[in-house]
């Protein structure tokens, strides 16, 4: 069991901030000011209760180095040369010198001088105003000296409620909001969602001047009350408009998101700078018009911002000033055309690979970036990583007392080795989602992409490794996962040599005994998932399995499934955790659905039992989502799908709304889809801390969910249970997250577990860790989803080239996805799958209702299939006469490497 015991009890210092405030009204918010600092202590939209301010623990956060909204940082010099000198309105905090409001949209107005002691420099001067009915915060930087001042880092901290800390799940999800950055310069925005996904949202804009550069993490004291930086509170960013003099020093070695820049002041010259806080009425959903309505440039790709180079992308600017040129970083990485104003077809150049910054720069002379990674074909990249896997990270030392040969184990990418130990046992020990994830990373591509080497090697795993060590094979506990094969007792491998420059004596070093218990349901959905895999790759492929036959391999994992979800006699679950959702077990519904096609009806009635105990429970619960941390984005993918399973509306939409407060949809990859996780790095990662992780597992896990969600209001039309966003919004969002672990498949196919958004990092972690539970969420998600794109700035395919307005008779698309054995047709709410081979291509025709599909055997060194079963869900049909029936679908044989067929509305 991992640990998120926190011990963070301190004597706190006198407050700085004193607890009296300053309260004013303006059409769209009720605010509170601390009076002495007139720093930001309250933020509640006008006609709710609900704060975005962390204002109920206000007072454990009144210290000297405590960050609000208004405060201030930055660096200076005199000239253009020399030692950049910091000035912090947090670090020894005063009472600013209150002055008088020369209008009445000036709601109240100080010099920060009291509290910058020392900087004479420069005169500081703060403003909040009401604009049009928002919030305003405004700086007036002067240079008070004859010589002129380079102003080289300038940041706005940005505090509002994610501190979990001593709150319950349903306090958590009434009071907490998540703040995600858009970092495009110009056309950047801050949004802050409230953690239940319903209600307002706040959306943060710049005011003239104040370029959004970058996203830095503020540093506060770690041993407080509320326990800063650590699970329960992540810490805060602030949005800087300059980073000069960071990137100079701190962020010498590392390429930015954007150009670093400074501001020149001339002597007695001043510059105003500041930020809009407006509030999105109509929740998450209006985040994006409320930037639109602002005058804000507003940037739209779709699919995404993850592009295979073989596909192509469509970008939609929106702006009253016109484009006046687009160049991208590194130069020419995209060929690019205009077929209507507005409108950009993006397609990758030959020989671009990675991070790719598309500058636009406006008539007005606004710059707005928007950020792309761009990757090979996800088909190739998918090939690499199966590649990688099996080769570099295939451990096969038969002498290792721990019985770990052979195996797919974790990998240092800076080391260019398998890691074999590592204080977190469990990474080197085949076991946790952060020593599993490589081998689940491999049996999955199986699943998708088999390749006949590949797939001996991992028979070899699966019953020389995992069935009889990682999995007990005999007596009372067969079936049952252990935590980890690798582990800390000298005494019982005498001669093997224990690394001296590890510390071995932390809680995560644990002994045999602690190591081999069985505990942890979450283990079990890695090795269910791996049987299942080989389950598919033998019922398609049954030349290329050696060692069992498809039902073997569908036996384990039912039977994996089935010892992780007993209970004793008194009703209690025997593995621990079983009682909550658990990260990747969507596939334990295709175990389900493969149940019931092989006609194993009492199998799948058993399971379909157990899970409908689980999914009953959750009904029951205020906030369902429970882990083993204190808040947690893991368990929203499995209560999603056993809940809409069971019809149980109430819990499957609160699944969505929970995923979509901390799952943005912004012009950036890097958060883009990107689910928050900010932890697991203490847990699977090389570099270890607290931070913003971009595209953990949990992007493709809750873009399974998303994309459920949407397949459902596709099939029938939203209603007032349903979640308050939109069927494009949902397909986006979901799209991203599925995309998402193509980018962290690098030129070689090492997939690395996430990657550092700190500006001093801003790189792929050397570990391969945990990975391997995204990757389930790509492969059972990634298809193509043709979309009935109405509104405006739509694209109504995504995974797929070619397409056509969706208004048009005929759409022809090529799949361009990773998977492209599924197709999901929205106007008609229904769609296609394929277990083997691939589509290569297919034809909608919309006046007809129909859907002509090219099938193919598979290529690029794949096994080579002979036909395939194809199955339809929703509301239509197979319109190919003569096809046999198969597991509940038809089989389609090919001829020639060929096959094909016809589908359309019932």
């Amino acid at each position: 069991m991992r640990s998120s015991t926190l011990v963070a009890l301190v004597a706190l210092a006198a407050p700085a901030v004193a607890q009296s405030y300053l309260s004013f009204n303006t059409t769209n918010f009720k605010v509170k000011l601390s009076n002495d600092s007139q720093t930001l202590a309250s933020l509640q939209p006008s006609d709710s209760t609900f704060d975005f301010s962390p204002f109920d623990v206000l007072s454990q956060r009144s210290g000297n180095g405590n960050y609000h909204v208004g405060d201030l940082t930055l660096r200076y010099r005199t000239g253009s040369s020399g030692t950049w000198i910091s000035a912090n309105t947090a670090t020894t905090r005063k009472a600013v010198t209150a002055g008088k409001a020369e209008n009445a949209s000036v709601k109240a107005t100080a010099s920060l001088a009291p509290t910058l002691p020392g900087l004479t420099a420069l005169n500081i001067s703060r403003e909040w105003q009401d604009l049009n009915g928002d919030l305003a915060l405004v700086y007036t930087i002067t240079n008070t000296q004859t010589s002129a001042i380079e102003i080289g880092s300038l940041g706005f901290p940005i505090e509002f409620n994610s501190i979990f800390t001593n709150r319950d799940a349903a306090t958590i999800r009434a009071k907490c909001s998540l703040t995600d950055p858009y970092i495009g310069l110009g056309a950047g925005y801050a949004q802050v969602t409230p953690l239940g996904g319903s209600g307002p949202a706040l959306v943060v804009t710049p005011l003239v001047g104040s370029s959004f550069e970058a996203w830095r993490f503020l540093q506060e004291a770690t041993n407080t009350a509320l326990a800063y930086q650590s699970q329960v509170f992540e810490g805060l960013y602030e949005w800087q408009i300059h980073t000069k003099a960071y990137a100079e020093n701190e962020w010498k070695s590392v390429q930015p998101w954007n150009p670093a820049s400074s501001r020149m002041l001339q002597s007695k010259e001043s510059m105003t700078v500041g930020l809009r806080f407006s509030l999105a009425k109509g929740g998450i959903n209006d985040i994006e018009s409320t930037v639109r309505g602002l005058g804000q440039p507003y940037a739209r790709s779709v699919p995404g911002y993850v592009i295979p180079s073989d596909a192509e992308s469509t970008l939609y600017l929106n702006s009253s000033s016109s484009v006046s040129s687009m160049i991208t970083e590194p130069a020419d990485a995209f060929t690019m055309s205009s077929p209507s104003m507005g409108v950009y077809k993006l397609t990758p150049s030959t020989g671009v690979w990675g991070r790719v910054r598309l500058n636009v720069k406006y008539a007005s002379g606004l710059n707005q970036t928007v950020h792309y990674k761009i990757g090979k074909s996800a088909t190739t990249t998918l090939d690499g990583l199966g590649s990688f896997l099996t080769a570099e990270q295939y451990f096969n030392n038969k002498s290792d007392p721990f019985h770990r040969a052979p195996s797919v184990i974790t990998y240092d990418r800076d080391a260019a080795a398998p890691v074999l130990q590592d204080p977190r046992v469990w990474i080197a020990g085949l076991s946790d989602e952060a020593g599993a994830g490589s081998f689940l990373s491999a049996t999955m591509k199986q699943a998708l992409r088999p390749n006949a080497n590949e797939v001996a090697l991992l028979e070899d795993f699966i019953h020389q490794t995992m069935w009889g060590y990682i999995q007990s094979s005999n007596g009372t506990t067969q079936y049952a996962v252990r935590k980890s094969i690798f582990y800390y007792e000298p005494s019982r491998v005498p001669g093997y040599q224990y690394s001296s420059s590890i510390d071995w004596t932390g809680w995560a070093s644990w002994n045999y005994a602690a190591a081999y218990a069985t505990d942890r349901a979450y283990d079990y959905v890695h090795v269910s998932a791996a049987y299942w895999a080989f389950y598919r790759v033998a019922r398609a492929y049954p030349s290329l399995a050696k060692q069992a036959t498809w039902d073997w391999y569908l036996n384990q994992a039912y039977q994996t499934v089935m010892y992780a979800t007993s209970t004793s006699s008194n009703g209690q679950y025997m593995v621990g955790y079983a009682d909550v959702g658990l990260m990747g077990e969507t596939v334990w519904g295709e175990l389900l659905k493969d149940l019931y096609r092989e006609g194993n009806t009492t199998a799948a009635a058993a399971m379909e039992a157990r899970m409908k105990i689980r999914a009953q429970r959750w009904d029951t619960e205020a906030v369902p989502f429970g882990s083993e941390m204190a808040w947690d984005s893991t368990g929203q993918e499995g209560v999603y799908y056993w809940s809409n399973y069971f019809n149980l509306t109430n819990t499957a939409v609160k699944s969505i709304d929970s995923i979509l407060s901390y799952m943005p949809t912004v012009a950036h990859w890097g958060w883009n889809g990107n689910a928050r996780r900010y932890w697991d790095n203490l847990y699977g990662g090389k570099l270890q801390r607290i931070e913003r992780q971009i595209h953990h597992y949990g992007s493709a896990l809750n873009g399974l969910a998303l994309l459920s969600y949407y397949r459902t209001l596709t099939r029938t039309p939203p209603t007032s249970s349903t979640s308050s966003v939109s069927p494009s919004y949902l397909l986006r969002t979901a799209y991203a997250g599925i995309s998402a672990p193509l980018s962290n498949i690098d030129e070689t196919g090492f997939a690395s577990a996430s990657f550092h958004s700190w500006p001093d990092t801003l790189a792929w972690d050397a570990y391969s860790g945990d990975y391997g539970p995204g990757f389930v969420g790509l492969a059972l998600g990634s298809g193509v989803y043709v979309h009935s794109a109405s509104e405006v700035y739509g694209g109504n395919v995504a995974g797929g080239s070619g397409g056509g307005s969706a208004s048009g008779s005929r759409i022809v698309v090529t799949p361009r996805d990773a998977v492209r054995r599924r197709v999901w047709f929205g106007p008609w709410g229904c769609g296609v799958e394929v277990d083997a081979g691939e589509i290569s291509e297919f034809t909608v025709d919309l006046a007809a209702g129909t859907a002509s599909l090219s099938l193919g055997e598979g290529s690029g060194g794949v096994a080579v299939a002979s036909g395939a079963v194809l199955w339809v869900e929703g509301a239509c049909e197979v319109k190919t006469a003569g096809l046999k029936a198969s597991r509940e679908g038809v089989r389609v044989e090919f001829s020639g490497g060929k096959g094909s067929v016809v589908v359309g509305r019932k």
